[in-house]
Order: C-alpha cells, then sequence, then structure tokens
C-alpha cells in the first residue's frame, strides 16, 4: 500500500505525501477537495403541442469555485438557451475554442433515445466550458446561465 494514494485525494495533500514519503491521513484522503464543480444535466421534460413543443433540462451545479455565487443551484434550460450561451461565449472569449453542441434533431426529436442522447451532449458541453480556467475567471455569462433562474439570452446578445 505505501506510495499509493487515493485518486479522491487533494492534489496538495497527494504532493505533501508524495514529497514528505508519508502516508495519506484518512482526513486528507476524504475531506472536501480544494476546489470542486459538479455539473449534472437531468430530468428533461417537454412541453406545449405540435410546433409549440420543446424540451428542457434541468441544470444542477454544484461548487465551491469562488468564480460562482452559489453552491449549489438547479435551473431549467432549452436547447436554445444553450444555442445562445454558446454564442455568446464564442464572441465573449477569442482565446478559448468552445465546443460544439449535440447536433439539431429534425426527426424524432422528442423520442425517448433522442432526449437522452442531448441530455449527455449538453452535460459534457457543460461540464468542459465550466470546468475550464480562462472562463471561470474571465466570462461574465457563464455563472448566469449556470445559476441564475431568470437567466434571458436577450439580455447577453
Amino acid at each position: 500500500m505505501s506510495g499509493t494514494v487515493s485518486p479522491f485525494a487533494r492534489s496538495s495533500a497527494f504532493e505533501d505525501s508524495l514529497l514528505s514519503g508519508r502516508e495519506q491521513t484518512i482526513e486528507e484522503m476524504y475531506s472536501v477537495p480544494e476546489s470542486f464543480l459538479e455539473i449534472e444535466v437531468r430530468n428533461p421534460q417537454t412541453h406545449g403541442f405540435g410546433r409549440k413543443m420543446f424540451t428542457d433540462y434541468e441544470v444542477v451545479c454544484k461548487t465551491n469555485l469562488p468564480a460562482l455565487k452559489l453552491r449549489h443551484s438547479v435551473v431549467r434550460r432549452r436547447y436554445s438557451d444553450f444555442e445562445a450561451f454558446r454564442d455568446i461565449l464564442e464572441h465573449e472569449s477569442t482565446r478559448v475554442n468552445i465546443p460544439p453542441l449535440p447536433g439539431k434533431v429534425f426527426t424524432n426529436r422528442f423520442s425517448d433515445e433522442v432526449i437522452e442522447s442531448r441530455r449527455e451532449g449538453l452535460e459534457r458541453f457543460l461540464t468542459i466550458v465550466a470546468g475550464h480556467p480562462l472562463l471561470q475567471t474571465g466570462s461574465k455569462v457563464l455563472g448566469a446561465f449556470l445559476q441564475d433562474p431568470a437567466w434571458d439570452k436577450s439580455l447577453w446578445i
């Protein structure tokens, strides 16, 4: 077991134990990491009828990053909100390559498989974007999109 360090260890504790050649303490292994960010996109709900139908998703954010005001937040966003958010990020930050969103779907877009595939893609997109250090410190829209239930894309465009 000597030299084996928990993958959940804080980096400084990990480095300290490597440098000192000692085992980590239980407190070091299981304490809250110095910084963490968890993003989950879940609970898709489809609303409306006919051509007015749309699906929105719950965006759950848990963090202790100073760039985000709330430690825990839950907001609902639809795909068009993600599209606007991505466009705003691209204009706001020329130094960061913003990843693509899952593609538009024109057939069967309200099937469980399509909605789940899109949910996974949106979660992957948000995890990458929210985890980027330059966006965490330099983006004005990131925190609002993740945490403000009244977020309105028209205020950012």
